[in-house]
């Protein structure tokens, strides 16, 4: 949601491993509620922030997000992960080595 003219906003990041994420798509308003409507409905991790989704909103589709930006969408890319029951091969050692010696 836009704090400033009230009308909802959306962005779709795309991550492949080893490549910044890209902006994928952009929407306002009633497209912007049916992308979130989607993304919902697929599952997909939706993380509400107005002042990233104003920020990426001036980026084209298309565009890999700003350097300035990579640790907090590593961050966001990584919590998705981990809700989807994904983890690093490390973190599954870690979890072991912590059951063994429990």
């Amino acid at each position: 949601m836009d704090p400033h003219s009230g009308s909802t906003q959306a962005v779709a990041l795309t991550y492949t491993e080893g490549a910044a994420p890209i902006l994928s798509a952009k929407a306002e308003a009633a497209l912007a509620q049916e992308m979130i409507a989607l993304a919902e409905d697929a599952g997909v991790f939706i993380h509400k922030d107005p002042q990233l989704c104003d920020f990426l909103q001036q980026l084209a589709v298309g565009d890999t997000i700003p350097e300035a930006l990579y640790l907090l969408i590593a961050e966001l890319i990584a919590f998705a992960y981990v809700l989807d029951g994904k983890f690093p091969e490390k973190w599954n050692n870690m979890h072991q080595k912590i059951l063994d010696q429990v």
